[in-house]
């Protein structure tokens, strides 16, 4: 990296904590409370929706029917927003956040739109098919990968430095 008056510095150290050169693995407890909390976010705006359509009469009445459903919408898209838009752009889910690991390519690379898509709405139903063995998988394995980080090439980690 150049500055103002052409002196280089070193490269910033990887978003991703180190340890002895690798980057370390996210534990398997932590990226169950992540997925917990990504999911309690989603269903808590479903709740939210579903109440406001009983109290403007259910499906008794017109004005219910389409609370539900643009509750839904709202769902779908924030869906896609924090397990597909965010994590590709920051690495980052709301629940990644929260409990502080990052998903990254297994180079250690930023992930991109694509990538993060397939890993949660092809790999997470291909794990959810399986019984959860796919994200068994996760806490068996060395590098702590799940069906849907093998099938799109990533693989979460403890984000910040030690």
């Amino acid at each position: 990296m150049t500055t103002a008056q052409g002196l280089t510095r070193p490269r910033a150290r990887s978003r991703a904590a180190r340890k002895d050169g690798k980057r370390l693995r996210a534990p398997f407890s932590l990226r169950c409370g992540a997925l917990l909390i990504d999911y309690i976010a989603l269903a808590a705006i479903v709740v939210f929706g579903t109440l406001v359509a009983r109290l403007l009469g259910g499906g008794a009445r017109s004005a219910g029917n389409s609370a539900e459903t643009i509750g839904m919408l709202i769902t779908l898209g924030l869906a896609v927003l924090n397990l597909g838009v965010l994590p590709g752009l920051t690495g980052l889910t709301l629940g990644k956040w929260a409990t502080g690991l990052r998903i990254e390519k297994n180079d250690g690379s930023d992930i991109g739109i694509p990538r993060a898509l397939l890993r949660h709405f092809i790999g997470y139903p291909l794990s959810f098919l399986l019984l959860g063995m796919g994200f068994l998988i996760a806490a068996l394995t060395v590098r702590g990968r799940g069906l849907h980080d093998i099938i799109a090439g990533t693989v979460v980690v403890r984000e910040g430095s030690l």
